[in-house]
């Protein structure tokens, strides 16, 4: 699933993540300024349902609108047994180890 909550916000008119942030909290849903630059510029790992009914309501929005579903990234049965089979190698990516807050580590 891809987040979508900035791209909604600017669409209905919200351009920060503070203004966001305020009118959530008007409707009951106070977020630390941590969580929400998190679920502002990032994917939050997890958020309750009924955050999510809030921000909906505030944004006057669907869920479709803040979840887009990515099929093409689920591995199906026999998907990579077949890749294995006909001698394709998948590249590995390389991990580049990031602080918590985006930023890249020192080199070494």
């Amino acid at each position: 699933m891809k987040w979508n909550l900035r791209l909604t916000a600017a669409n209905k008119g919200v351009w920060k993540a503070s203004e966001l942030q305020r009118s959530l909290a008007e409707h009951g849903l106070v977020i630390s300024a941590g969580k929400m630059s998190g679920l502002w510029s990032g994917q939050p790992v997890s958020l309750k349902l009924e955050d999510l009914d809030v921000i909906c309501v505030v944004l006057d929005c669907e869920i479709g609108d803040l979840l887009i579903p990515e099929p093409a990234k689920v591995v199906r049965p026999g998907q990579e047994t077949a890749r294995v089979a006909v001698g394709a190698t998948a590249a590995t990516p390389t991990v580049v180890p990031k602080r918590r807050d985006g930023r890249s580590l020192p080199p070494e």
